[in-house]
């Protein structure tokens, strides 16, 4: 009877062990899929900041441009009074 507790106990210790490896495991991969998922949100937001960048420089240089011709037509107007 002694030795099968003996048995018995060092198959709890084997499972708890593996069970814990398994979970260890687990919980590393979950870690390192939340990291890959963080780091692709960072890079999505960083190139859709850049995108917003390039769009509001194209804007503000189609309104200058606009700008310096109704300023030109302006000043043409004024000259043939």
């Amino acid at each position: 009877m002694a030795s099968f507790k003996k048995s018995l106990d060092g198959l709890k210790g084997t499972s708890h062990t593996a069970v814990k490896g398994v979970t260890d495991t687990a919980v590393q991969a979950a870690q390192e899929a939340v990291q890959q998922v963080a780091d692709s949100s960072k890079e999505t937001a960083n190139s859709a900041a850049q995108e917003a960048g390039r769009q509001t420089q194209a804007a503000i240089g189609k309104a200058a441009d606009k700008a310096t011709n109704t300023i030109k037509e302006f000043g043409q107007k004024l000259d043939t009074k």
